[in-house]
């Protein structure tokens, strides 16, 4: 059995009735007959009849057939077709009986369900504030993943340098938090994270500081990644001593000194 072909005419799905005398292999004059005879019907209902729910169900034809036409090449002759709406397939798959009832009902099901899917398309929000939520949710699933890749990009740069013998006795020292250092110089966490922005050392992504792309390569920082359940997890920053050091030059030439050292100037004065 052939493939059926839906034709997409402004938003509705219809069957060609060629189409459909072609897959179940019933002449297509005889089909038009039997649907000019379905359209009568539905036209003309016997109210007389003693099925009397057929009076107030304002049936018609046009929901279930829409009249059409073809040419033939190499004659100008206009012949009569009917596009088939789904119920307009059932109608037509009711009359049928056998094999080729089944396997019809089943073409234009299956094609039909295809098809509406992809008119459907993802869900677009009804209201505003459905809207709002959704542009939100986007939003937050970017910049999680912004950041997660921005961390995967420091942690690749902190391994990548060649290490020295100075440099691996340095990663052998214990690791520090920013909090442990902002300490030495009489600071808080918070007021030192600031200070490496002020001097463009560092830069926050969400709520996760980095340090700029120059100095991720230095060995100066390790950050590791916890997880804490299936949806959640933290990513921790410490500082090498090597990181220590490089602060301390820094901060040095910027007028910052660790307290202890501001104490021995004040001594000598």
């Amino acid at each position: 059995m052939n493939d059926l072909k839906l034709i997409n005419q402004d938003g509705q799905l219809l069957a060609d009735s060629r189409a459909i005398a072609e897959i179940t292999g019933k002449r297509h004059d005889h089909l038009v007959r039997d649907i000019k005879g379905y359209i009568h019907i539905l036209e003309n209902p016997d109210l007389g009849s003693q099925d009397h729910i057929l009076e107030n169900s304002n049936l018609s034809s046009q929901d279930f057939f829409i009249e059409s036409s073809y040419k033939v090449n190499g004659n100008n002759k206009a012949y009569k077709s009917f596009l088939l709406t789904k119920i307009g397939c059932d109608m037509v798959a009711n009359k049928m009986t056998g094999t080729k009832g089944v396997l019809f009902t089943a073409a234009y099901t299956k094609k039909f369900e295809e098809m509406e899917k992809q008119l459907q398309g993802p869900r677009l929000p009804g209201t505003y504030r459905e809207a709002l939520q959704q542009l939100l949710i986007e939003v937050e699933e970017k910049e999680k993943l912004e950041t997660k890749n921005l961390v995967l990009v420091q942690q690749v740069q902190e391994f990548q340098p060649k290490a020295s013998y100075y440099d691996l006795v340095l990663q052998n020292k214990s690791l520090l938090s920013v909090s442990k250092i902002a300490k030495d110089y009489g600071m808080s966490g918070t007021a030192f994270n600031r200070k490496l922005r002020e001097l463009g050392v560092q830069y926050k992504q969400g709520d996760i500081w980095l340090l700029y792309a120059k100095y991720q390569d230095k060995g100066y920082t390790q950050t590791s990644t916890h997880i804490i359940d299936a949806e959640k997890a933290k990513v921790s920053t410490k500082w090498t001593q090597k990181g220590r050091l490089f602060l301390y030059a820094m901060l040095k030439e910027n007028g910052i000194l660790p307290t202890i050292e501001r104490e021995g100037q004040q001594d000598e004065s």
